[in-house]
C-alpha cells in the first residue's frame, strides 16, 4: 500500500550526472567526494552532476556543439549542463577540435572556477579553446525524479560516456574535494562495509553499472535498455516502511527499509 501525500510535492529542478567510464587499469567510474560543508550529500561518493543553468540554454550553442540537431531543447540543455558539470567539478572537458582531434589539454582550475561562481560563461571557454561539446557521445543511463515526500526535489537525468583517454580528473575542491576512479565492485564493497557514504539513487546505480564489464558494453547496454522514469515510493508493508522502485526500471525488484536509506537524491 503506498503512502497518500500529505502536502503538495515539491517542485522539481532539472539536473544532469554523468557516468565518465574508463577501462584501464580496469572498468572504473569517476566519482568526486562531496565537501562535508555542503548541505547536500555532505561528504559522499557521488557522480560528477548539478542543477542545470540558464546559459546551458543559450541558443548560440548551436555552433559549439556535436550533435546539435540530434536532440530537442531540453536534451540539450541536460547534455550540455553534464558536461559543464563534469568540467567544473572534476576538469574533464568532453570536446572535440575543429579537426575532429579529442581535446586532451588541462583544464585551468582558474577558469573553472570562475565558471562555477558565474563570473564566466561556459560557452565563452569553448569558444575560447575553439572547441565543439560532444552531445552526441552522451548514452541516457537512467532517470531519477525525488520521491515526492522530499522538500527539494529534482528531475535527474544520468548519462554514461566513455572518458578521454588523455585528460587528467581533478576535484574543484570547492563542492568535490576528492576525484576518484574505482571500479563499481569496489564502491558497493566500501559502502556496504561502511568506509564510504553512497547514497540511495548513487548506490542503484552502481549496482546497475556493475553488470557492464567494460567502459563499451556499459554505453552499450544504456543504448539499448528502454528508459522508465524512476520515482521511488514510500509503500506500507507489514506496518513497516519501504521505499520501493518501479520493477521494470533495470534494477530488479527494490524495496528498501526506509530507516536504512540515505536520502538525499540529486545524483
Amino acid at each position: 500500500m503506498s503512502e497518500t501525500p500529505t502536502r503538495e510535492p515539491a517542485e522539481t529542478k532539472a539536473a544532469a550526472t554523468i557516468l565518465l567510464l574508463r577501462d584501464q587499469p580496469e572498468f572504473q567510474v569517476l566519482m568526486v567526494k562531496r565537501h562535508h560543508q555542503i548541505d547536500f550529500a555532505s561528504g559522499a561518493l557521488v557522480f560528477p552532476g548539478g542543477k542545470t543553468h540558464a546559459g546551458d540554454q543559450d541558443p548560440a550553442w548551436a555552433d559549439h556543439c556535436n550533435g546539435w540537431d540530434q536532440f530537442d531543447d531540453a536534451q540539450r540543455t541536460l547534455r550540455i549542463g553534464a558536461i559543464r558539470e563534469a568540467y567544473e567539478e572534476a576538469g574533464i572537458l568532453l570536446a572535440e577540435g575543429l579537426d575532429g582531434s579529442d581535446f586532451a589539454e588541462v583544464c585551468d582550475p582558474a577558469v573553472r572556477s570562475a565558471v562555477d561562481r558565474g563570473e564566466t560563461a561556459f560557452i565563452d571557454v569553448v569558444r575560447e579553446l575553439g572547441v565543439r561539446l560532444r552531445l552526441d557521445a552522451l548514452a541516457v543511463f537512467a532517470r531519477w525524479i525525488t520521491p515526492t515526500m522530499m522538500p527539494k526535489r529534482f528531475d535527474t537525468w544520468f548519462y554514461a560516456v566513455r572518458a578521454p583517454a588523455d585528460q587528467v580528473a581533478a576535484a574543484d575542491g570547492r563542492e568535490a574535494v576528492d576525484a576518484e576512479w574505482i571500479s563499481p565492485a569496489e564502491i558497493l564493497r566500501m559502502e556496504a562495509s561502511g568506509e564510504r557514504t553512497v547514497i540511495f539513487p548513487t548506490r542503484m546505480n552502481v549496482q546497475m553499472l556493475a553488470e557492464a564489464s567494460s567502459a563499451e558494453d556499459c554505453v552499450a547496454r544504456a543504448q539499448a535498455r528502454t528508459l522508465v522514469t524512476v520515482l521511488p515510493v514510500v509503500e506500507v508493508r507489514d506496518g513497516a516502511r519501504y521505499l520501493v522502485l518501479p520493477s521494470d526500471a533495470g534494477y530488479g525488484a527494490v524495496a528498501e527499509p526506509m530507516d536504512a536509506v540515505k536520502l538525499a537524491m540529486k545524483v
